[in-house]
């Protein structure tokens, strides 16, 4: 299994681009990781955020391959704690999905067709966070995952 963090657009403050190089580094130790930036055009001022969020929902969907596990980081997805999302990871390795990908959307969020074809939706919060930080905060739940499953003294509980 290969997890994948597909990002609308690109991080552009470096000291998330920092953090985010960190913690791809170490989830390797445990599992091929990659983030892929879909990159998006300068979409005109007069578009609103609906008819952007669909444009951007054509570019992940011509992305997608049928087979692939789809998670949607979105505000109104379900909560876990960092010991269930180690245990849900456990669950989607012993499946034996090719790609576990983790969308994380642009700065007006995720589309209703994406969160129709995404597997399962995730919210990280109930606060909001900007989707630059939500990369990073994400890739770092990844990380915790991971040394929970290995009985590793990265998380406190």
């Amino acid at each position: 299994m290969k997890i994948e963090l597909w990002v609308i657009g690109k991080t552009k403050d470096n000291y998330l681009k920092d953090g985010e190089t960190e913690y791809i580094k170490r989830i390797k130790r445990y599992m091929a990781v990659e983030v892929s930036t879909i990159d998006i055009p300068a979409w005109p001022a007069s578009m609103s955020a609906a008819e952007i969020k669909g444009k951007e929902s054509q570019l992940v969907l011509a992305k997608l391959k049928a087979d692939d596990y789809l998670i949607a980081l979105d505000e109104k997805g379900g909560q876990v704690a960092s010991e269930e999302l180690a245990l849900q990871m456990q669950s989607w390795m012993n499946a034996g999905y090719k790609r576990l990908i983790f969308l994380v959307g642009g700065a007006w969020g995720i589309d209703d067709s994406l969160k129709q074809r995404s597997n399962w939706q995730l919210s990280l919060s109930k606060l909001t966070f900007t989707h630059q930080m939500v990369r990073l905060i994400f890739l770092e739940q990844i990380y915790r995952a991971f040394t929970i499953l290995n009985n590793e003294p990265y998380h406190n509980s």
